[in-house]
């Protein structure tokens, strides 16, 4: 263990409580609050082995992590010993960032902060070998997938390849692979999407390439038979905490258990999960509830703490958020709780339909604004909505008004697989070792170069240790690939670096445009898009997105007359390589738009983890929340989850929330008349709910808080 490195006169967690830190011997904590609340504290402070801790919608979760690693660094451990596991990017970020401003830079660097997935990459990189892996594997985005699983399925139809693609990421994210699904398969159609997940299996093999199920998958795989590296991730990381616990699938579950199951009993099991049973929304895509109910079981000793004080929102909020939720059977009990006062009543409104919806909307920003003048920024506002499809009408309504907006939930971009295509030949042109470019670009579109000539590629590529590319042109090369494949192979060489030749000394918008159109022609790009789809119609919106972008990067190289003040002015040209070069930088900022000051629409999955003070909850009627399509029924297990998807739509309010159901909604072409929500209901808002006074329940608590303290030092001087 490393040497504890506070200073000896006074611990982390008594200069905690006073409200000053010296973590760090060169940076004080301003940022710490001046106290924990009893369940925080408790949950801080317990090492004593396994523990989940409840953490109710906007209890302070990530301070709690933030805290309880300063509290595992007081106790000894070592920075890099100690692994705090989220399930984005972002919410990995802000924690490191969090944990930094608590522990200090110098810790806070060497601390494991990521996702699963990431973790997953770590231990794939260093130990991957073993399963034949060579260190600079690729790793294939959903669009690599698809393009794989029509191969290995001998198919055309995108609509049937998502279906495999959709049926073997649940399969793997069970912890089944091929073999265990073909046994576990219980039609045709499951028997079917069995065999491609063999071949598909296969040709990621001989890629050297995993796909993101595989990142979980595969490290599970590795730490369960082989002793030695499991031995040794475990020594790595001594302490595992997870953020989102009820979030995690079976495979991240059995991954957890890898890490914390030390053959050492006094070692087993030193892990802290924070999540929240009533915020279990994400059973569609794999993450199940089970994961809770099986740590009691599998950890008898399992200490649970529940945080119920709320920070987030006023009292008539969480009341209407606990009368929802408590509709649902309980794993642990708790109960939501806020020292803000009752706040503004929750508003129920109905709306002749969806544009009437949208109007409604619209005004209740307006004229909050206007009450709470510059005091209300459009960011302050939230429109929530359980399907994509209901944004439309509510986009139509802000762009009649003129308030700025973003939609988050939906596709981004440059998430689109057309996008994806052109970027992946760009970063080739930039960096030719770049292989999972490589791939991208060598087959879109195809060009006569089949799996087995690329998996020969790659296998002579890993023996000689040199990128893709760098192996085209490799003297030897006609050792390990057939002769007629390796004049399409160069052939594909020479058009990259005509292509980069050309894209160096292309500058200005018009020759950029020139040359970015002359190269699609010549790859024959549009008639891929043809042949890849079903629909012309969706093909020739793609093709449009396509253009859309080739104006973009051709604008980017400047050389165009602009008028400033009256002056003639022609922008900086710029070489296409140059854009190209910065194409991530480009894109990431296009991307950004958290600090803009915008009204935010939104699903109700991409708003878990936000919050805004003022929201409103659209299209709260029976068939869109709880949504039900004709096909589906509506059992007990899905009312449940769209229950605490209702429960979380409440709990993103801070200050106000209006929600709003429909006498009449759209259904298909029809119109049809519209049920409110069994939710609206459960809220009982016309009910006098018993009102908890904060005071004393914090009083209670405390007292409560004490006279654990004190039994716990009757038993050490007993």
């Amino acid at each position: 263990m490393a040497a504890n490195p506070l200073p000896p006169s006074r611990t982390a967690f008594a200069l905690l409580r006073d409200g000053a830190s010296d973590l760090h011997p060169t940076r004080r904590v301003t940022s710490a609050p001046a106290s924990l609340n009893p369940a925080q504290l408790e949950a801080v402070h317990y090492l004593g082995g396994p523990c989940l801790v409840l953490a109710g919608a906007g209890s302070g979760k990530t301070r709690v992590i933030t805290h309880k690693i300063a509290r595992l660094l007081e106790a000894g451990y070592a920075p890099g010993q100690i692994a705090a596991i989220t399930f984005t990017n972002k919410a990995a970020q802000e924690m490191r960032e969090r944990a930094r401003q608590l522990i200090g830079p110098r810790a806070a660097k060497h601390l494991v902060v990521s996702t699963f997935h990431s973790l997953g990459v770590r231990i794939l990189r260093q130990d991957g070998a073993r399963l034949g892996l060579k260190p600079q594997f690729s790793i294939f985005d959903s669009d690599d997938v698809l393009g794989l699983l029509k191969e290995a399925g001998a198919s055309t139809d995108n609509a049937l390849a998502r279906r495999w693609q959709w049926t073997i990421s649940g399969w793997k994210n069970s912890g089944l692979n091929s073999e265990a699904a073909e046994a576990a398969a219980t039609d045709d159609d499951e028997r079917v999407a069995a065999r491609v997940m063999r071949r598909y299996e296969e040709q990621l093999a001989a890629y050297q390439a995993v796909d993101f199920d595989d990142l979980i998958g595969l490290p599970h795989k590795l730490l369960g038979q082989d002793e030695e590296v499991r031995s040794k991730w475990q020594d790595t990381l001594r302490y595992v905490l997870v953020d989102e616990y009820q979030d995690t699938n079976t495979i991240q579950y059995e991954l957890l258990k890898s890490l914390v199951d030390h053959p050492d009993e006094r070692r087993r099991g030193r892990f802290t999960a924070v999540g929240d049973d009533d915020q279990s929304i994400y059973g569609w895509r794999g993450a199940t509830i089970d994961n809770l109910k099986r740590l009691p079981q599998e950890y008898p000793s399992l200490k649970v703490i529940a945080l119920e004080q709320n920070y987030r929102s006023t009292g008539n909020i969480l009341r209407a958020a606990n009368g929802v939720i408590a509709n649902n059977p309980k794993l642990f009990e708790k109960k939501l709780w806020s020292d803000f006062g009752d706040g503004e009543p929750v508003r129920v409104v109905e709306c002749d339909g969806e544009e009437h919806e949208a109007e409604r909307a619209v005004a209740r920003i307006q004229s909050l604004r206007g009450a709470g003048g510059a005091n209300i920024d459009f960011k302050d506002f939230a429109i929530l909505y359980r399907a994509n499809h209901q944004a439309r009408m509510l986009e139509k309504a802000l762009r009649k008004a003129n308030l700025p907006y973003k939609v988050s939930g939906g596709q981004s971009f440059f998430d689109r697989a057309e996008i994806r295509d052109l970027c992946a030949w760009l970063r080739l042109l930039v960096n030719n070792d770049d292989d999972p470019a490589f791939l991208r670009a060598v087959s879109t579109p195809r060009r006569g170069i089949g799996t087995q000539t690329l998996a020969s590629l790659g296998e002579f590529a890993g023996r000689w240790k040199t990128s893709l590319y760098e192996a085209l042109f490799a003297e030897s090369l006609s050792a390990a690939v057939p002769a007629r494949a390796i004049g399409s192979l160069h052939e594909f060489g020479r058009f990259v670096n005509d292509l980069e030749y050309r894209a160096r000394h292309t500058s200005g918008a018009e020759d950029a445009k020139a040359l970015l159109l002359g190269w699609l022609k010549d790859i024959g790009y549009e008639q891929h898009l043809h042949d890849g789809e079903d629909s012309e119609k969706l093909a020739a919106a793609r093709w449009s997105n396509v253009l859309d972008f080739v104006d973009w990067i051709a604008k980017r190289c400047g050389g165009e007359i602009e008028n400033d003040g009256g002056m003639a002015i022609e922008t900086e040209r710029r070489s296409v390589l140059d854009v190209a070069q910065t194409i991530s930088v480009i894109i990431s900022l296009a991307e950004r738009g958290d600090e803009q000051n915008v009204v935010t629409l939104s699903t109700l999955h991409a708003a878990k983890g936000l919050e805004w003070p003022h929201v409103t909850l659209a299209g709260v009627n029976e068939g869109l929340l709880p949504f039900r399509s004709e096909d589906d029924e509506m059992t007990a297990e899905r009312l449940e989850e769209e229950r605490r998807l209702m429960y979380v739509g409440i709990t993103r309010a801070r200050s106000t929330l209006m929600v709003s159901t429909l006498r009449r909604r759209k259904k298909g072409r029809d119109t049809i008349q519209g049920v409110p929500s069994r939710f609206i209901g459960e809220m009982k808002l016309h009910e006098v709910q018993a009102r908890v006074d904060p005071h004393e329940k914090l009083r209670a608590l405390r007292a409560a808080a004490a006279e654990r303290a004190a039994q716990a030092a009757a038993g050490v001087k007993g």
